[in-house]
């Protein structure tokens, strides 16, 4: 075995064995974000680690992925929960003391459409965006309790626009409140990962969320066979509505935050 830099057709063929786990690796590598680094045994991998802000591993023998994570020290180590676990076995005296570390997130995925949540969810638009700002901006501050707009303003607008210009930002808003937001993490023909599943506090325990994804599920199944997320264990409000539209648990990530 050797590491090596994979070539797209190598990375792409190691996704497709968990097109699941792996939705964010290979969205990346179609997108051409970030670089990677790979243990290959003979023309196939084992093993494959995305270097960007974050690090994410996947595969069997991520341990060898700890000079790269030196190399180029991330935000946050982040994938399957066995991967992430080999990876910060070997570099976990290497790299700063981690300001979280969040196992046992459950990973939910659902294939047949729920029934229609009958709401005016649609794919956000620039005139959403001065509200999907703050709105994202809370949502990231909630999951990772850290404000980015006081980091990267500018950079944090950006990435929201990004969002919204390639398709992959769905609202439903009542005025100036959201009723229910997502964007995608990572799309591929296999798989829509969802991330930042949100709704307004004082709209919430109204049934909105359950209702927004419903319809957002059965949109994107016109598209992908497969729509996954995954969420931090104690958030069991969020898990109920997760499991109340038919979604069910297949394995679990690991994040190490720093």
């Amino acid at each position: 075995m050797r590491l090596v830099e994979p070539r797209l057709e190598q990375i792409l063929e190691f996704c497709a064995a968990d097109p699941v786990e792996r939705v964010f690796l290979e969205d990346a590598a179609r997108r051409g974000f970030g670089s990677f680094v790979a243990l290959a045994d003979g023309p196939g991998l084992t093993a494959l680690c995305f270097l960007g802000v974050n690090l994410v591993p996947s595969g069997t023998g991520c341990g060898v992925f700890a000079d790269a994570a030196v190399r180029r020290p991330p935000l946050m180590i982040i994938g399957d929960e066995r991967a992430v676990g080999e990876l910060w076995d070997a570099v976990s005296g290497r790299l700063a003391k981690p300001r979280e570390d969040r196992p046992r997130q459950p990973v939910f995925v659902i294939r047949e459409p729920p029934p229609p949540g009958r709401t005016g969810l649609r794919a956000a638009s620039l005139g959403d965006l001065d509200l999907l700002v703050p709105a994202c901006a809370r949502a990231h501050r909630e999951e990772l309790g850290l404000d980015p707009l006081e980091r990267d303003a500018a950079g944090f607008r950006w990435r929201t626009r990004t969002q919204i210009d390639e398709g992959r930002s769905w609202i439903w808003r009542d005025g100036d409140t959201i009723l229910f937001k997502a964007e995608a993490s990572a799309w591929t023909p296999s798989a829509v990962q969802l991330q930042q599943v949100w709704v307004d506090p004082d709209a919430r325990g109204r049934g909105f969320a359950q209702r927004g994804l419903r319809d957002l599920i059965r949109l994107l199944l016109h598209d992908v066979p497969t729509v996954c997320l995954f969420v931090r264990p104690e958030n069991a409000p969020a898990i109920r509505v997760y499991e109340a539209v038919g979604m069910r648990r297949r394995g679990s990530y690991r994040s190490v935050v720093f």
